[in-house]
């Protein structure tokens, strides 16, 4: 028996692929005999082409359909060696009419009302077990609405593009513009904002003079309170007046949070955390995280043995409870948190930058102003999608899960591990599903499955199709009885990926008005983790943004400087690239897999740093480039799969990223050693004469440390904290 045909199939319903191939479909060639699970096709010798001697069963062919994470695969099966005459012909056809007749769909969300009726009610008929089980859960309907909106939200960016919704005004256009009641007609006017040599009109700065009096005035506002308020606690420890604004209850989250000990340092270096502080808010830590995918279709040289990370991933956090910490540190130092506050739209003018936000509850407009505007809000953020210059992100990953408190049997997962990637079977729907599970406190057990997915306006990526997938298949990847669980909380999000190719090829900023983390798409390629990025990248943040505010080198030009743009970042989206199912293909279910074992084979035969250096995104160009070349020397194949996955544009970006990278490198190898302890030195001449160029310098010094993978320490130079009050006025 032979495998000669395997694809996949994207509907959940199973029986109604059986049901076509049994009554509707008609094969060119062959007798059709109905079986259990699909048809068999005979060839006997009244096929012209068929001879009395081969008229036996090793003249049939096998077709059958099963069902796995809610969709549906065939194979097609020659019972014999020899290939039949036409069977190439046959095949084509099979194929052609299983994508006719089923073709790929991308569902969407109902639009609904909920004044007229419940979220539940509401989605009930499309995402029946979503509906069930979010009713399990503790704040269910709050949360499933939070899913809805967010979905909407992300839709609505990435489907009308060409004219985001404005938010940011220069004061120009405040001057002209008139009140807030007047821009909603004019907010896609100027969809696109220059961020240099911005013109200000005297009205404007006049009018933003006489309203400084009666409104609170802040160095930093921070708009979004996730990754945001870890952040604001560091500048407000350093003495900056800091405003945190959140749209929700502060200290709720969606997500939770795994870190490595080594990494979390950086947050311990800083002064934000104490050693004991910072084990109070450890969940679990793992003795090993796997990474494992399915590899049963896969050739010989696509298979792979499980990948030991012991030391990535391997601190589980309680994210609430770190949120709860920060927000407490923020206070202690003066900050202020205004939640359950939602961000309206912010006024830039030369010497300030004036928000409008609405406080929830009560639907009171609230008007604050500082210094600049930071915005963390994630990748709904309107701020960032009208930065973009109405570009969608390139890519995201639609994450769903949940944290669930018990219910499992005995011996279903060791709590002393975690899974930090694992896949149990092949594309399913054009997305090859990827699972987390990550143990906390007690019984409890972290839950997340995502795919890496390629933007397009007709397939944005949705949240509850992947709810409904994660309560269908969760009983597949681990064991259980999805009705005995009980449910915490659920975890969900939209995690962004841009593909930079240098490190000023996209604005982050607008004058006194700077993003970050996911705003930013700052996320490690391979498994996405924005708060391992900032937490990563905070000292280097930190450091530019404090000399930035000292000498008030607010605008856009230098704000731009204060990035945690890294060249060996950027040449490895490649590989999560390669994992994204072009919207309208289909590929072979087993590709994405094949190419991920290719990979983690390789790595799995290095030494573990290689590994933790790659996935905490310290890989350098040389151990980049053997990695590379053992890849397309074990499976060849391996680079004509990326060929016609990204294309020839992207492939084409990426040989400037790799460019860039090998400059950056061989730059860093020259001068790494040195620079930076130069600048140290000079630092007290140079930083008062010249500031603008010294923020220049420090940025440059981090390109060649941090940007290529080789971190600068953070004890080289403790930050010092500013005097409160010392800046100019407002």
């Amino acid at each position: 028996m032979k495998e000669i045909l395997y694809i996949e199939v994207p509907t959940p319903d199973v029986d109604a692929v059986k049901c076509w191939l049994q009554q509707e479909f008609e094969p060119q060639l062959g007798d059709k005999v109905t079986t259990s699970s699909g048809i068999r096709l005979g060839f006997s010798s009244e096929n012209s082409f068929v001879s009395e001697a081969q008229a036996s069963i090793a003249n049939e062919l096998a077709i059958f359909v099963w069902s796995l994470q809610r969709t549906t695969y065939l194979k097609v099966f020659r019972w014999g060696e020899r290939l039949l005459p036409q069977e190439q012909q046959l095949l084509q056809q099979l194929t052609q009419a299983v994508r006719d007749r089923f073709p790929n769909q991308y569902p969407k969300p109902p639009a609904i009302d909920l004044s007229q009726q419940s979220i539940f009610d509401a989605l009930a008929e499309q995402y029946p077990l979503t509906v069930k089980y979010f009713q399990k859960m503790p704040n269910g309907e709050y949360d499933l609405t939070r899913v809805y909106w967010w979905e909407q939200r992300w839709r609505e960016g990435v489907q009308n593009p060409q004219q985001p919704r404005q938010v940011v005004f220069a004061g120009k256009e405040q001057g002209e513009q008139g009140e807030v009641g007047s821009r909603g007609s004019g907010a896609t006017q100027n969809p696109t904002l220059e961020t240099q040599n911005l013109k200000f009109s005297s009205n404007a700065v006049q009018s933003a003079t006489q309203n400084s009096a009666d409104t609170p005035s802040f160095d930093l506002i921070y708009v979004g309170g996730a990754l945001g308020v870890i952040h604001a606690a560091v500048m407000a420890q350093l003495g900056y007046r800091v405003l945190l604004l959140e749209r929700l209850p502060f200290g709720k989250m969606n997500r939770e949070w795994n870190i490595s000990r080594s990494e979390f340092q950086s947050l311990i270096d800083l002064g934000l955390f104490t050693p004991a502080e910072f084990e109070s808010v450890i969940a679990r830590e793992y003795v090993d995280g796997f990474h494992k995918f399915f590899d049963a279709n896969n050739p010989p040289q696509a298979k792979a043995p499980v990948l030991h990370t012991p030391t990535v991933l391997n601190v589980g956090l309680d994210a609430e409870k770190l949120l709860r910490v920060c927000g407490d540190k923020l206070r202690s130092y003066g900050g202020e948190i205004w939640d359950e506050t939602e961000f309206v739209h912010a006024d830039v003018d030369p010497d300030r930058v004036t928000v409008q936000a609405k406080y929830l509850p009560k639907g009171d407009l609230r008007t604050v102003s500082g210094r600049l505007l930071i915005d963390a809000m994630g990748t709904a953020s309107p701020i960032a999608w009208q930065l973009s210059g109405g570009r969608a992100f390139d890519s995201v990953c639609p994450t769903v899960g949940a944290v669930i408190a018990s219910g499992f049997e005995p011996g279903v997962w060791d709590a002393r591990y975690g899974d930090v990637l694992n896949s149990h079977g092949d594309l399913s729907r054009g997305r090859q599903l990827i699972w987390e599970l990550f143990p906390a406190e007690g019984e409890e057990l972290t839950f997340y499955l995502f795919h890496y997915h390629q933007v397009h306006p007709d397939n944005p990526g949705s949240l509850l199709e992947m709810y409904e997938d994660f309560f269908t298949i969760l009983p597949e990847y681990r064991r259980c009885d999805v009705d005995q669980l009980v449910w915490k909380k659920p975890t969900f999000g939209y995690i962004p990926g841009r593909f930079t190719t240098g490190g000023s090829d996209r604005s982050l900023t607008f004058d006194r008005l700077l993003a970050l983390g996911d705003a930013a798409s700052l996320q490690s390629p391979l498994i996405f983790t924005g708060f391992g990025s900032l937490v990563r990248n905070l000292p280097r943040l930190t450091r530019l943004l404090d000399t930035a505010l000292k000498h008030d080198l607010l605008t856009a030009r230098h704000l731009n400087q204060i990035r945690a743009y890294q060249s060996n970042v950027a040449v490895t989206w490649l590989f999560s690239k390669g994992m994204m199912v072009p919207t309208g293909r289909n590929l072979p279910p087993e590709r994405v897999n094949a190419m991920l074992n290719t990979f983690f084979g390789i790595l799995a035969k290095q030494p573990p740093a290689v590994a933790e250096a790659f996935i905490k995104d310290r890989v350098g160009w040389l151990t980049f480039n053997q990695m590379a070349l053992t890849a397309a020397w074990k499976n060849p194949r391996l680079l004509l799969w990326i060929w016609d996955m990204a294309g020839v544009k992207d492939l084409g970006r990426w040989l400037g990223s790799y460019l860039d990278f090998t400059v950056s490198a061989f730059l860093s190898s020259l001068i790494r050693s040195w620079f930076p302890s130069l600048l140290n030195r000079v630092q007290p001449w140079l930083e008062p004469r010249f500031p603008a160029i010294w923020l220049w310098l420090l940025a440059q010094s981090y390109t060649v440390t941090d940007g290529v993978g080789r971190p600068q320490q953070i004890t080289t130079r403790r930050l010092e904290p500013v005097e409160k009050h010392t800046h100019a006025p407002i």
